[in-house]
């Protein structure tokens, strides 16, 4: 904390709001955190610019924001789909000898929410936590997929919302459709060395009963060590773990 005292700050804020459960003026935040009110507007005036906190200019008080209700609302769905994938995640490791990650959408990035690694498989950017852009991903391409096609106009609205990689990836709203397309007409997504060069990976979307995707089951693997059969096989347990989820879930498919 002492590394970082504006960032625990903006946590006491929010937390401070939170507990409220009311919009809250900044002087009295300023108040009952002990802190300086020049300091206090500042962090407020970030928190709202990032959409954690909304400022009601009427009442001169301060609330939570959307952002913080997303927090709020990701950490629902991912606490039942931890422990219930978990074990899923565990047999897909052993049967696929690859290591397997399960995320979420997070706006127009994916979350990282199990990482089960493989012995003596190569280590991966992905981690539980991390987020990366999900038109790069296995998983982000098979949820994106699945979402309604004004939501994904709505994610990314013209080009300058399509993060690239080395100069790969959709660079286009137009070639992000068409990759889209790929996808459902394929089943399962594709990621070709576009998060880790020599790495590819392949994804399911975990869908609830009205086709909407929670999450995606993945396995990564060296794309030199896996011909087509082998990745057919990676696809038909990914696809088994997937459905097997979302069984769990509710679905009853």
């Amino acid at each position: 904390m002492a590394n970082a005292p504006a960032a625990a700050h903006a946590l006491d804020v929010l937390g401070l709001i939170a507990r409220r459960g009311e919009p809250v003026p900044a002087a009295a935040i300023a108040r009952d955190l002990g802190l300086p009110r020049s300091s206090v507007y500042h962090l407020l005036a970030v928190l709202t610019e990032r959409g954690y906190v909304r400022h009601l200019p009427e009442e001169r008080r301060y609330g939570l924001g959307l952002a913080a209700y997303e927090l709020g609302s990701a950490y629902q769905r991912q606490a039942p789909l931890d422990r219930m994938a978990r074990g899923m995640m565990d047999r897909l490791v052993d049967a696929s000898g690859q290591n397997a990650h399960l995320a979420v959408l997070h706006g127009s990035d994916v979350l990282y929410v199990i990482e089960q690694r493989a012995p003596g498989r190569p280590l991966l950017v992905s981690d539980v936590g991390v987020r990366l852009p999900a038109p790069l991903t296995a998983t982000g391409l098979a949820m994106l997929a699945a979402l309604p096609a004004a939501q994904v106009r709505a994610l990314f609205p013209d080009r300058g919302a399509l993060v690239r990689r080395d100069g790969r990836g959709p660079a286009s709203t137009t070639e992000l459709r068409s990759w889209l397309q790929q996808v459902r007409a394929r089943g399962y997504a594709i990621e070709d060395g576009l998060v880790t060069p020599g790495l590819g990976s392949v994804a399911v979307a975990v869908l609830d009963a009205g086709d909407y995707p929670l999450a995606a089951v993945a396995v990564t693997f060296r794309q030199d060590e896996v011909d087509a059969p082998a990745r057919d096989r990676l696809v038909h347990q990914v696809r088994q773990a997937a459905g097997a989820l979302a069984s769990r879930l509710g679905r009853g498919r």
